[in-house]
Parts: C-alpha cells; sequence; structure tokens
C-alpha cells in the first residue's frame, strides 16, 4: 500500500510523528447518533443486535459517514466472550449488563476453543466493514481486558468491583485460573478478527482503577502481556493498543512490560506521562474528557489545542480518555474532528 493510502492510524501506530494526529473516538457508533437510535430499535435485543453481521456493520459504518474519523471500530460489546463461554448474558433496558452464575472454571475452559466460533458473526461484521471502508480509514477490532471481563463474570453486573477485587483476594487461584480461561479465549477471538480484516487491535482494560501493584502486575500486565505474545505466536503482526483505564502511575509499569504499539492514556493522564511514553518507543492516545466534549465551549478548544501541542511532537493518536456520552451534542464532536483533521 502507498503512503498516500496508508491508514494515518496505522503510520501513528508504527511510530511515526505526523504532520497532524490521526482521530477516532471511543463509542463513537452508538447512541449520541440519531441513525443508531433507529437502527437499534429494529434489532431483537442488544445481544442480536451484536451478532448480526448486517445491523453491526452499519452502526461501525454510521459515524464514519457522518465525520471524517481515520479509524472505525467494529461494533461489538466486550461480554460477548463470556456468553460465547456458556455463561448467561443478557442486557437490561436502562440497567446495563447482567450474567447468570459464573460456571465452574474448568467448564468454562472446555469452552475455549469452541468460543471462537460462536463468535464468527463478529468477523463477518469486520470483513463487510472493511469491503466498504476507505483504504485511507483503518479499521479496529478489540476485546475486553480479561480482568474486566472477569469483574462482569464475578458479580453478574457493573458495580464499583470492590465485590470482584475482594474475590480476587480471598480466591486467588481461582480468579487466576478465570483469567488465564480468559486470555485464551481472548488471544483466539482477537487473531479472528485480524484475519477478518482488522489493522488494528484494542483490548479494553475499562476497571483497571483502584488496584494495588502487586494486584496490578498479577490482574492486568501479565494477561495482557500474554494475549499479545498469544496473538503473535499465531502470526499476526497486527499493532495493539491497550487501555489500562484508571491506572494512574501504574501505567508506565504497564508501559515498560507489555508488548503493545500504542497505550491509550485516560482523562488523569498528564502530558508529561504522555511524552515519556512517546520518548521510550510507544504511541500514545487520549485522553480528552469525555465531559469536556458534551459541554463544548472555549474549554472544549484549549483543551484540544493543549493536546495538539503537548503530544503532536511525537506518535500520537487523538482520541477520549472515555467514550462519547449519549447525551453529546454531534456538533461538538464535528467540531473536534475538524479541528484535528484540519492540515
Amino acid at each position: 500500500m502507498t503512503e498516500a493510502f496508508q491508514p494515518l492510524l496505522l503510520r501513528a501506530l508504527a511510530g511515526e510523528t505526523l504532520p497532524r494526529p490521526p482521530i477516532w473516538f471511543m463509542r463513537q457508533a452508538g447512541r449520541c447518533l440519531p441513525e443508531y437510535r433507529e437502527l437499534r430499535s429494529r434489532a431483537k435485543d442488544f445481544i442480536s443486535f451484536c451478532h448480526d453481521p448486517e445491523m453491526a456493520a452499519e452502526a461501525t459504518l454510521q459515524p464514519m459517514r457522518r465525520f471524517a474519523f481515520d479509524a472505525a471500530i467494529v461494533f461489538a460489546d466486550i461480554l460477548l466472550i463470556p456468553r460465547a463461554l456458556g455463561q448467561e448474558v443478557w442486557f437490561e433496558a436502562g440497567e446495563g449488563p447482567r450474567l447468570g452464575p459464573l460456571p465452574e472454571i474448568e467448564r468454562l475452559a472446555g469452552e475455549v476453543e469452541a468460543s471462537t466460533g460462536r463468535l464468527s458473526a463478529i468477523g463477518e461484521t469486520l470483513s463487510r466493514v472493511r469491503a466498504e471502508l476507505e483504504p485511507e480509514r483503518a479499521l479496529i477490532g478489540f476485546a475486553g481486558g480479561p480482568w474486566t471481563v472477569a469483574t462482569y463474570m464475578i458479580e453478574g453486573r457493573g458495580s464499583d468491583r470492590t465485590g470482584a477485587r475482594t474475590f480476587a483476594y480471598e480466591h486467588a487461584e481461582k480468579v487466576d485460573r478465570l483469567l488465564d480461561v480468559l486470555v485464551d479465549s481472548t488471544a483466539r477471538y482477537l487473531v479472528m478478527q485480524a484475519k477478518a480484516g482488522a489493522q488494528a487491535l484494542k483490548i479494553f482494560e475499562s476497571w483497571a482503577e483502584g488496584l494495588a501493584e502487586d494486584m496490578f502486575e498479577r490482574l492486568v500486565i501479565g494477561p495482557h502481556k500474554a494475549i499479545v505474545e498469544k496473538v503473535r505466536a499465531a502470526g499476526v503482526t497486527t499493532p495493539f493498543i491497550g487501555f489500562p483505564r484508571g491506572a494512574g502511575a501504574l501505567v508506565e509499569n504497564y508501559a515498560a512490560k507489555v508488548p503493545v504499539e500504542a497505550v491509550a492514556l485516560d482523562t488523569q493522564a498528564p502530558f508529561a506521562l504522555g511524552r515519556k511514553l512517546q520518548a521510550q518507543g510507544k504511541t500514545v492516545q487520549g485522553a480528552l474528557d469525555n465531559l469536556l466534549l458534551r459541554a463544548g465551549g472555549p474549554a472544549l478548544d484549549a483543551r484540544v489545542e493543549a493536546y495538539l501541542e503537548a503530544w503532536g511532537q511525537g506518535p500520537y493518536i487523538f482520541n477520549l480518555g472515555h467514550g462519547i456520552l449519549p447525551d453529546t451534542p454531534i456538533e461538538h464532536i464535528a467540531h473536534v474532528v475538524e479541528r484535528v483533521t484540519r492540515s
């Protein structure tokens, strides 16, 4: 592929410092778009929506038609893996995900090989999107971080994670075995996504916050390192973005030990941290506050300029520190995208 059509995202992930950073937003496909809400109304339920390649591909492409994003991210959900492993998963309107009792670990382990086939619809979604997306725009596949997925599997719903963290102290061996299962199934899932057309892979460790250093090493760093190594052992060279959201100062240790090409930073990350990671050979992504994107105005403009100035002198991907909120004005998104993509 010539440089003219090489996606900016892939060039940034390869360590290039570009005239302007590529831009995409977490949760760019979703509830802030009226066309998404109309599409969602036609689905039986959320899981059926994710497993319908035609509808999921449409949801993935909707923000690409509306905004000049440099990358699309496949429309799916991090809790498709526990469902594929045999745990009951459903979504309640206005309440979020619910999961049935955690199955025995041996039973989950026995379903790892079959789980990838049960997720084949997501591969078809990726293939459909890649066929429609312009060559200069990249396609991202993803999975939830093993610890984040495990917290839902243990607690049965979203929470402040205190129950799962306590469980990890009290039942260390069981949690380690659960993470091993999730590492294996996640690596297989990501290999499938790369073969289906994903040009970058992201690990969303959405609940890395609140962990002591030794627990962060055990629950986040170790599993992420193992996933990347398993994907590489399968012959897949697709670049990785790791996102240990809420990890604070532990991000530096993550960047040093996990062989990802890029580290996504959350809202609390100081400018100096991003520059330090860039100097150490990592591409950085993030970390605009999604609340500020929703609020708009001069403060938003000033923060955008500050990030471009602080991180634009190294390999950098412009993004949020967390996903777009459902009530974010569309014109605020368009305004930021226009500013970043303006040459």
